[in-house]
């Protein structure tokens, strides 16, 4: 349809017919699309006041999204990743649960769901390794023995992903990582939730416990060979002073190693019920003191450090606003200013509504790394307070 229209009106995509009234003696070479909004600034200049279109053949356009509109839909589909990830955690940690208990009662383990639960993690880091990274942060500390291997699956799994190692390989190593401490089911819970440092006697029955783990995984029809190595390998050192095999050096695989880091670096930063677990920035300087005394692959220690981020995903900073904020993603070409969202004002110590700050581009910075603790705050009830703001 014909129909006459100001020139104020005029937008992209608008398909002209003619100049209706105008201020000059400008002529229209011929009817025709309006492609930019150059064009329209150009008509103007020339004294049109009012042109004739033809509605059926206007073109739709999507318009360039604003800056905010931009970080709306970014906060939008985080807050959409982290439910789903911490769902997908607790879907894991159920599944473990009946891991452990079927194990202790001698039951068969029924590897489907396993198998299952493990794919979809795969499928979640691949697609945005970023919540479920951020996910690992919201632990019980009355649920270690659950949790540590359900996030060493995780970690692994991010790990591998960064390297990129084959996705077949991937899975196998998931897997294994998932299974590497059902032997611990077998330990005396005073042995295995002692406080204190073990006795001699008590560390050789703990360091039973992939014993037990390489037994079940055996037993366990259709568990490939490379799933059982990084189970029976988490807790071997390259100067061979490790268990239970005391292999050195090269005898260890590259998969091992891996998983040698992922599970110390998880039980440095994990809570438990008798001790406070290490920020992510003491725990990697930990990691490497490991390197030092040939315990860690020094190349291997670099990497995960890397893929980690030296503001991991989930953990908390202090900003130099005296806000806190929680690390939501990494800026790869500036990882010292990762993108952050704003929760808790410092000094007056209370939770405010939730911004999200890209650091390399806001004039605010990072103070420290800090733990939910040092501010007497709950790391589940800040994840709960950040999905009801989105």
């Amino acid at each position: 349809m014909i129909v006459e229209i100001k020139i104020a009106e005029l937008i992209v995509g608008h398909y002209v017919v003619d100049i209706i009234e105008q201020q000059g003696s400008f002529k229209l070479n011929s009817a025709a699309h309006i492609k930019s909004a150059a064009v329209i600034k150009n008509l103007q200049s020339k004294g049109v006041l009012s042109l004739s279109i033809d509605t059926s053949k206007t073109l739709i356009s999507n318009p360039v999204p604003t800056k905010e509109q931009i970080k709306e839909t970014n906060k939008k589909k985080v807050i959409v990743e982290l439910k789903k990830a911490k769902e997908l955690f607790n879907q894991s940690k159920l599944i473990q649960q009946k891991v452990f208990s079927d194990a202790q009662h001698g039951l068969p383990m029924d590897l489907s769901p396993v198998v299952e639960i493990t794919n979809k993690t795969i499928e979640t880091v691949f697609e945005n390794s970023d919540a479920l990274a951020c996910v690992l942060n919201i632990r019980n500390k009355d649920e270690y023995l659950l949790e540590h291997s359900v996030s060493v699956s995780v970690l692994i799994t991010i790990f591998a992903n960064f390297l990129e190692i084959d996705k077949s390989i991937i899975q196998e190593l998931s897997l294994g990582a998932y299974l590497h401490d059902v032997g611990k089911i077998m330990i005396p819970s005073a042995i295995l939730n002692k406080p204190g440092k073990l006795t001699d006697d008590e560390f050789s029955v703990m360091k039973s416990h992939v014993n037990h783990s390489i037994k079940i995984i055996k037993e366990t029809p259709g568990i490939s060979d490379l799933s059982l190595e990084v189970a029976a390998l988490h807790h071997e050192k390259l100067d061979g002073n490790g268990y239970p095999f005391n292999i050195e050096g090269d005898a260890i695989s590259q998969y091992g190693r891996m998983i040698a880091i992922c599970d110390v670096f998880d039980a440095l930063t994990a809570n438990r019920c008798y001790k406070e677990g290490f920020s992510h920035v003491k725990s990697f300087s930990i990691l490497r003191s490991l390197v030092e005394k040939n315990h860690l692959d020094s190349i291997l220690v670099n990497q995960f450090i890397k893929c980690m981020g030296v503001y991991p995903v989930g953990t908390l900073v202090a900003l130099g606003s005296n806000k806190l904020a929680i690390v939501e993603s990494k800026n790869p070409d500036d990882p010292t200013n990762p993108i952050v969202r704003s929760f808790y004002d410092s000094e007056e110590n209370k939770y405010t509504s939730s911004e999200d700050i890209d650091l390399s581009e806001d004039g605010d910075f990072i103070v420290k790394g800090v733990k939910a603790d040092d501010f007497n705050l709950d790391m589940n009830k800040i994840i709960e307070f950040l999905l009801m703001e989105g």
